[in-house]
């Protein structure tokens, strides 16, 4: 006989086997489930009413997938950028949904999921998109399984597929010379040369302000990026990582042509009048504004035309910078710290190109000094010899 309890507190019947039944009502639906001991009965129920009152029980075996994934997306709101939730919500409703979305959550199998990704590789979908849509369901139903309603994780037996690496591609030298000597005279002159001497990602430049430069201690600290987020338009948000709010140093160089380019820039500002609207930007448009990031690419790809250079990206402007920085000798920690990554072992891992040459030349540098070494001792030895005689 089931134990009467409150309303809408679930019941715990003894069957004639021996076990125990719980019945709750879940969202006006009647959720069932069987346990050998009472103890475990009444956990359970518990549990399930803690949950249903926190909004975080589903009834798995009746929900599908995208039904599921729906209200997850609704949880992560304000845990996450509104830029990663609108690329979340995108991949669920353009790939995740229209093969498995009717799938009901408990029935999610494996071998439907790796389907699934072989379909996409198949039909041309990036391999980092089908990754992307592998991170996506993983972190869903890892969710799902600390809340109780799947007992394992189906994407945990997945293959990803593997990203091919391509060759990074930098600037040498005389290169980047070449590329500062195009830009000469134009409005974001001193952007590039910003780009080169930092590294600084394209974002974290646009989102310099003057404020954040110490004059006196040639010091720039790193607090913000500039980022298109659909429906907003371009905003300011917190850096990529905890490790890029950062401060590094300029150069006396990079500080005399900040200083020129600040002279130019109260100038424009003084001609565009009230159309200018004040940010206190260092590279802002020319009413003040952010700089769209399509503006800046298009400026630079002409620079890279004039100056007869490879078609990079203007990322890459930022593997430059930290390839010759190691390539120079610089400390792999300092090289890290102004890179904004979180540990040196990321670091080598990215620019493991530049490691051959650095070994070459370090390997060149012992051999000198070896030999001077053994000069020293022969002439030691002779002097020795001589004083003998």
């Amino acid at each position: 006989m089931a134990k009467k309890r409150g309303q809408n507190e679930g019941s715990i019947t003894k069957r004639k086997n021996g076990t125990y039944m719980v019945q709750l009502s879940v969202n006006g639906k009647r959720v069932t489930k069987y346990f050998k001991t009472k103890k475990e009965a009444n956990k359970w129920r518990i549990d399930t009413l803690h949950k249903v009152q926190r909004g975080l029980f589903y009834p798995g075996k009746k929900i599908t997938l995208a039904e599921y994934l729906e209200e997850w997306l609704k949880a992560r709101q304000g845990s996450i950028k509104h830029k990663t939730l609108f690329q979340y919500r995108r991949i669920v409703e353009m790939h995740i949904n229209p093969i498995l979305g009717k799938i009901k959550l408990n029935d999610l199998q494996p071998s439907q999921i790796q389907a699934f990704y072989n379909i996409k590789v198949e039909s041309g979908t990036g391999v980092r998109t089908v990754r992307l849509m592998h991170s996506v369901l993983h972190c869903a139903l890892n969710h799902a399984l600390k809340l109780g309603i799947i007992y394992r994780n189906p994407s945990d037996a997945i293959y990803k597929p593997k990203v091919t690496k391509h060759e990074m591609s930098v600037l040498d030298e005389n290169q980047v010379k070449a590329l500062l000597i195009a830009a000469r005279g134009k409005r974001l002159e001193v952007l590039f040369k910003v780009a080169i001497t930092t590294g600084l990602r394209q974002g974290e430049i646009l989102g310099l302000k003057w404020g954040d430069l110490d004059w006196d201690t040639y010091q720039l600290n790193i607090k913000r990026q500039v980022q298109r987020v659909p429906e907003k338009g371009l905003v300011f948000s917190e850096p990529k990582t905890a490790a890029g709010k950062r401060m590094i140093v300029l150069g006396p160089d990079t500080i005399m042509y900040l200083k020129e380019h600040l002279k130019r820039q109260m100038v424009e500002r003084e001609f565009k009048g009230a159309k200018w609207q004040d940010n206190n930007l260092i590279f802002p448009s020319s009413i003040g504004t952010p700089l769209d990031q399509s503006n800046l690419n298009r400026q630079y790809k002409q620079l890279l035309r004039e100056a007869n250079l490879p078609n990079i990206r203007f990322h890459d402007l930022r593997h430059t910078a930290e390839s010759l920085m190691l390539k120079q000798g610089v400390s792999v920690k300092v090289v890290q710290e102004r890179l904004g990554h979180s540990d040196a072992g990321l670091t080598l891992n990215v620019y493991s190109h530049v490691i051959p040459g650095m070994q070459k030349e370090a390997a060149q540098k012992m051999d000198e000094i070896t030999a001077i070494y053994e000069i020293n001792e022969l002439i030691e030895t002779t002097e020795g010899r001589n004083g003998l005689q």
